[in-house]
């Protein structure tokens, strides 16, 4: 037991000395999957309801850093999605469904924003968050939310296992006298600032906690669709000199590892039937992955073989195991606007038509169009934002259009020209890193050894 601790301890010291100047995840995903698991057996119920239970019951993994900065380096913004040798990625809908077993089908998350909260905070979640605030207020410290139940700084330490951390979460965990619902107002505050809707900073913005006053109607809301939405809003940000990334990142790390395998998690033994998927997945800080650079996974990705690459990723998995896959699959299939409050933005799914099993047809990514609808906007004044933009909101609900597929297709060739011609100079993002440090015959043996762990 020792020698474990200390290659733990060994491990999370790596973590730290190589992950200077690199990339930093801003998601607190152990203190909320404890926190929730120590809250009264009535609260977690309520949080359930609200869609959330699958989520918070995915045991936290190591976010792998390298992985997810190598990956956000592909992000283009004109297109949503990822430049890779193979063509375009997109995380879809389908994705969300299988991988977090977030609801994404539903109401978009639209409504009022306002240019002052100090109301709704007294409100919900109580006075002490506003005391000594001069007004406006817009956001809120996402560490008084955890002070204010006794979690002020809590974190895992390098050598606690997470059963360890959790019951020292269930010693620390005060609620006081406050009611079952102001304590679910706080944690799932926080859980939207520090895990599911994640930025860069350590505040949050109170929009969110408007979308809380009636918690018996939080459930009806597509938050899978909203996720997805925020991610894609916050990787044009982190893709350029940022020193941290927002959104939920661990969904993109497993999304990466179920479409390109390439040895950094596993799929643990007697977890094979878990809901939603992520559940299934473990990484550890082990040397896998913490002896690895970012440039490291740039060679593998850009040497990875195409025919590797896996599109239909959930195949044999029945509908009837995954309920937001059930309820979401007529979306699967759609073009559609991902709304979160103040943002929307497009999903190109006719980008990645390879993910519902058909041919990719050419498609000039220019002549894809929707201009203006993948704007952020944030107002001054208070806005019902879906008031303003209606036309927006009952596209989301009509449910998009249909994506026509192409049978005369016998291959993707074509695009595959197209794409390559297109983006010749993204297609080789570590080509000058390579050419400086490492030869390509060893970048190869480099790709083998990792594909043969």
């Amino acid at each position: 037991m020792l020698d474990k601790r200390q290659s733990m301890l060994t491990f999370t010291l790596l973590c730290f000395l190589q992950g200077k100047g690199q990339m930093r995840s801003r998601v607190t995903w152990d203190l909320c999957w404890a926190w929730y698991r120590v809250l009264p057996e009535a609260q977690q119920m309520r949080i359930a309801r609200m869609g959330f239970g699958h989520l918070l019951s995915v045991r936290p993994f190591h976010v792998d850093v390298p992985y997810l900065e190598a990956l956000r380096e592909r992000w283009e913004e004109d297109c949503k999605a990822f430049i890779m040798p193979w063509g375009h990625m997109i995380h879809t809908l389908e994705d969300v469904a299988y991988l977090t077993g977030l609801s994404v089908q539903g109401e978009p998350v639209v409504g009022q924003e306002r240019s002052d909260y100090y109301d709704d905070i007294v409100e919900l979640l109580g006075p002490e968050f506003v005391a000594g605030r001069r007004r406006p207020i817009r956001s809120i410290l996402l560490g008084s939310l955890s002070e204010a139940v006794g979690l002020r700084s809590r974190r895992r330490g390098p050598l606690e296992t997470l059963d360890e951390f959790c019951t020292g979460v269930r010693g620390a965990l005060d609620l006081g006298d406050r009611s079952e619902e102001r304590s679910i107002w706080i944690f799932v505050s926080y859980s939207f600032g520090r895990l599911l809707f994640a930025t860069q900073s350590s505040q949050m913005n109170c929009k969110f906690v408007l979308l809380l006053q009636d918690l018996a109607q939080a459930g009806r809301y597509a938050w899978g669709a909203v996720m997805l939405g925020h991610l894609f809003s916050l990787l044009p940000r982190s893709s350029r000199h940022s020193q941290s990334t927002g959104g939920f990142t661990p969904f993109l790390q497993i999304w990466g590892y179920t479409r390109f395998p390439m040895g950094h998690g596993t799929v643990v033994e007697g977890r094979q039937t878990m809901v939603p998927l992520m559940a299934r997945w473990e990484v550890a800080p082990g040397p896998r992955v913490t002896d690895r650079r970012t440039r490291d996974v740039r060679v593998a990705l850009d040497h990875y073989p195409h025919e590797q690459v896996v599109w239909t990723p959930y195949a044999g998995e029945a509908d009837a195991s995954h309920p937001a896959v059930a309820a979401g699959r007529p979306l699967f299939d759609r073009h559609l606007l991902l709304l979160c409050l103040g943002t929307c933005e497009v999903l190109y799914l006719e980008l990645v038509v390879r993910t519902l099993g058909w041919h990719q047809p050419a498609i000039e990514v220019p002549s894809l169009g929707r201009e203006g609808h993948s704007r952020r906007r944030f107002f001054a004044e208070d806005r019902d934002w879906g008031t303003d933009h209606g036309s927006t909101v009952a596209y989301w609900r009509e449910g998009g259009e249909q994506v026509v597929r192409v049978t005369d297709l016998l291959d993707s060739s074509a695009y595959m020209e197209d794409y390559q011609a297109w983006y010749a100079g993204r297609l080789r993002l570590d080509q000058r890193v390579c050419e400086r440090q490492m030869p390509e015959s060893q970048a190869v043996r480099l790709l083998e050894g990792r594909l043969a762990e």
